[in-house]
């Protein structure tokens, strides 16, 4: 056999299916080739290769180059990333439950709790928006005639009942739950699918639990008893107002009814049968619980409708602000039983990372400090548009609740005290980074001439920031801690005295001061509604806001909706099932095959080693480079990736697995920590191969064909590096052993 046949048997034997990270643009910058075809797929994420008249060196080291695109499957179209703005407080509570500890004996307690909350969050997104449409507008400004002045779309209600206002109005929510419902209900999959009969059983309580597809029976459950509460609130809003001025038997029995559903709502989902895969009597009662619920809402909308009798028009929506009150203190006692749950459960082992297990409660905390500040900041915009820009001191008729206001304080606060707690933690922990950065470079680059000090400095500051994110954590924890205090604020809503007068009253600010302060925090709350408007629409076209922005909702969108139905579709649902499909494919046709993952593409690829059968890892070798699998999935989801999950991959593959990472990147590193004294000489032949550190940049001084110094890659892809090159060949060749064997 010739070279070049020798060549073409090579690359038919061997494939190296590549998987991006979230920066990625395209199929052809993964493969480095400007010529490339998909080769299975379709538009959302596919399989490409070299097209066969343009190798350009894909076969001639003895690999066929593939590329795995999954780039648009957690995007897809505008209006999809623009629902980042809406989702975005479900996406967050979903992932809650999945950051419960690891080893916990309460796993049911606190699901529970996580569904509850989730639960709760859904209530609030009603109640924001029956605050709007139903208090404000039309309660407050259509019993005003100021308000209605020069305001034909709203004055042609302002002469009528208030029953026929509240009914005409409450279309607004029922609107916004049919939004939800509807984005919800899209399928995760274009395709049906099955489990490979040697393919094994997944573990609920490990990486195994992502990318399966048969949840599809929790989210139809979850959605049913969502849609379900989401209409209850809105028909308990409606007959709260009724019942203010007459207690008729018709809003007693159809309050009760309302009370019976939401009963029902929280019985289901603290009943341990919610999970099962197959039940069909549980799939039905979820059902039919949510088509009563729909008739009861048409029962609500028509006695409102067609009650007679006077309606106390004072004071905004009877019973609004106190439903609103009463349902965020419910939310604190929820937390607080979660916070208790996690500490009575945390990790007591000596060398566990601070605070491991309890990112469950700071994400809850600040997906309901999100859709409640959210809700707040509508609210008060709203009634300042219909004041026409007067002070709300001036404009009692439309003014927001006092609660709203409340809430921007308190938010406010919190934000403003975690800056200052992280700039304080930056500028104590800098002298310590420094040193640990100083050692790096003096480690790599002990011969520098004189006149590289200004690129070491560069070098150095890079790897200080790039060792902060060890920290985030903390201020994460830090944050939902000041978050929950400053949000219990709310409760002073009930209190007859404006926010104003009462911190006035009792802590010495000027009334004007402290109005000033809420307006400064409501544009505070303002900008970042429109930054993440503006992060939605950019985050897949520009590869700089897909950076920072696309990072949350793949991070967010990667985990299966089992807390918060309305949550963004997971994206691994699909994902890890093509790969796993595709990879067994590969072995069954004969290849040997080489995964190479950067960033989040190396979770993508964990996730399928532990789900390929054993006759195809044994074929499979693993390669990932900037993985952030130790450094931040196993401190956010202790449970699903741990030290004994990353020993299972290695297991699968053989330990063929190496780990590209560099100490200037602020995501990636290692898989596995450094050596312990006590481990056994096995433990440490066995991982010493996998994490392999890569000095960056390569150089610090310009090279003699160049001006410039070698870039500082950070957490940039590998593929261009020669030691990725070296490492798809050593495990090319560990395969090849193992064949020959």
């Amino acid at each position: 056999m010739d070279q070049q046949a020798r060549a073409r048997a090579g690359a038919d034997g061997v494939v190296e299916l590549r998987v991006h990270g979230v920066s990625a643009t395209g199929p052809d910058d993964l493969l480095d080739r400007p010529h490339v075809q998909q080769v299975a797929g379709d538009r959302r994420g596919g399989f490409y290769r070299l097209r066969p008249e343009h190798h350009d060196g894909g076969e001639a080291a003895g690999v066929t180059l593939e590329a795995y695109r999954w780039k648009n499957l957690p995007a897809g179209t505008a209006v999809r990333t623009l629902s980042m703005v809406i989702l975005l407080p479900f996406m967050l509570i979903n992932l809650a439950i999945w950051m419960r500890p690891a080893g916990s004996g309460a796993d049911p307690l606190i699901k529970a709790l996580c569904r509850l909350l989730a639960l709760t969050v859904t209530g609030m997104y009603v109640l924001s928006i029956v605050g709007i449409a139903l208090d404000v507008i039309a309660w407050k400004c259509m019993s005003s005639p100021d308000c209605l002045a020069g305001r034909s779309w709203l004055s042609w209600l302002g002469d009528r009942p208030a029953g026929l206002r509240l009914a005409v109005l409450a279309l607004a929510p029922v609107a916004a739950i049919s939004l939800v419902w509807a984005i919800s209900a899209r399928p995760a999959l274009p395709f049906q699918t099955s489990r490979a009969a040697d393919q094994p059983n997944p573990v609920s309580r490990r990486l195994t639990a992502v990318g399966r597809w048969d949840r599809e029976p929790l989210v139809g459950r979850l959605r049913s008893i969502h849609v379900a509460a989401a209409f209850t609130t809105l028909d308990l809003s409606l007959l709260g107002a009724r019942a203010a001025e007459n207690m008729s038997v018709g809003v007693v029995a159809l309050a009760a009814a309302a009370g019976l559903v939401l009963i029902t709502c929280v019985a289901l989902l603290c009943a341990p049968p919610l999970t099962a895969q197959t039940d069909l009597r549980l799939d039905r009662a979820a059902s039919v619980l949510r088509t009563a619920t729909l008739g009861l809402t048409v029962l609500v909308e028509g006695y409102i409708l067609t009650s007679a009798a006077s309606w106390p028009e004072r004071n905004g929506l009877p019973g609004h602000n106190l439903t609103v009150v009463g349902l965020f203190i419910g939310q604190v006692v929820l937390l607080a039983v979660l916070g208790a749950v996690l500490f009575l459960h945390r990790d007591r082992r000596p060398d566990a990372a601070p605070l491991l297990g309890f990112g469950a409660l700071a994400t809850s905390v600040a997906a309901i400090s999100l859709v409640v500040v959210f809700a707040a900041e509508l609210l008060y915009r709203a009634a300042d548009i219909l004041n026409r820009g007067a002070p709300t001191a001036e404009a009692l008729t439309t003014s927001p609740p006092r609660s709203c206001i409340w809430i921007i304080i308190g938010f406010s606060l919190a934000v403003l005290a975690t800056l200052a707690v992280a700039g304080v933690v930056s500028l104590t922990s800098r002298p310590g980074r420094n040193r640990a950065a100083a050692s790096i470079v003096a480690r790599d680059f002990p011969d520098a001439p004189v006149d590289a000090r200004p690129r070491l400095r560069q070098v150095r500051r890079t790897i200080a920031r790039a060792r902060f994110t060890e920290r985030l954590v903390l201020l994460a924890v830090l944050y939902a801690v000041l978050a929950g205090l400053g949000m219990t604020t709310v409760a002073l809503g009930l209190v007859r005295t404006p926010p104003d007068e009462l911190i006035q009253r009792y802590v010495g600010l000027p009334a004007s001061l402290v109005n000033f302060g809420v307006g400064v925090g409501s544009y505070l709350i303002a900008a970042i509604f429109a930054g993440l408007i503006i992060g939605g629409i950019f985050a897949y076209r520009t590869p700089g806001f897909r950076r920072y922005v696309g990072v949350l909702w793949d991070l967010g969108t990667f985990w299966p909706r089992a807390a918060h139905p309305f949550a963004p579709p997971c994206y691994a649902e699909r994902a890890v099932p093509e790969l796993t499909h595709r990879i067994t494919h590969l072995v069954d046709s004969g290849k040997t095959v080489v995964l190479t993952g950067h960033s989040h593409g190396s979770v993508l690829l964990a996730a399928t080693v532990l789900q390929l059968p054993p006759r195809v890892t044994s074929r499979v070798a693993l390669l990932t480079h900037g993985s952030p699998l130790r450094r931040l999935y196993a401190r956010l989801f202790p449970a699903y990736v741990n030290d004994d999950v990353i020993h299972e991959i290695a297991g699968r593959v053989g330990w063929r697995w190496v780990n590209l990472w560099r100490d200037t990147d602020p995501i990636g590193g290692r898989v596995f920590p450094p050596y312990r004294p006590d481990e056994t000489p096995t433990a440490v032949v066995q991982k010493a191969p996998v994490d392999r550190r890569l000095r960056d940049p390569s150089g610090v001084i310009a090279p003699s064909s160049d001006i410039f110094p070698p870039p500082i890659k950070g957490h940039a892809p590998c593929e261009s590096d020669e030691a990725f090159e070296e490492a798809v060949r050593d495990l090319g060749d560990r395969l090849g052993a193992t064949d020959q064997t």
